[in-house]
């Protein structure tokens, strides 16, 4: 396995992480945003705000990896959980054990935070991720529902 530390975000990496951040997006056909960038780099440096970030990084402390994760209420167990909203690891980097670097870093903070598990969604054809998402835990069957929401006045 490649030499890779896992750490939070720093300024520094602005550049590298929203690379791998538009990667994320392209691949699950995302149209590239600016402002979603810009946005979710502030939610991720701002310690009131739930989203939390790590970036993998290799020998030379150059972000190849990132995982993006927030505290989640679950009513019926009257707990938290963490939910792993996203997690990339740049295409020239896989299989070498980043992405599972990544989520066992987040399982450390889950312990750590006391938050009773961890869950993310992942789509149907995302093989290679669902490869090792499947070393952690069999799939659920739960189906999700995004209903668009516009604001009001929007």
């Amino acid at each position: 396995m490649a030499e890779i530390t896992v750490r939070p975000p720093e300024d520094r990496d602005f550049e590298a992480w929203s690379g791998l951040f538009r990667g994320y997006m392209a691949f699950y056909q995302v149209p590239e945003n600016a402002t979603t960038v810009a946005t979710v780099w502030s939610w991720i440096h701002d310690p009131q705000h739930l989203m939390q970030a790590l970036v993998a990084v290799d020998s030379e402390d150059r972000p190849v990896g990132l995982a993006h994760f927030h505290a989640m209420p679950r009513s019926l167990g009257g707990n938290t959980v963490c939910y792993l909203s996203d997690l990339f690891t740049d295409p020239e980097r896989r299989g070498q054990g980043i992405g599972r670097r990544l989520i066992d870093t987040v399982i450390e903070r889950c312990r750590a935070e006391g938050w009773a598990n961890l869950r993310w969604l992942t789509q149907e054809f995302n093989y290679d991720g669902r490869r090792l998402y499947d070393s952690y835990a069999r799939r659920s069957d739960f189906i999700l529902y995004a209903v668009p929401v516009v604001p009001a006045g929007g």
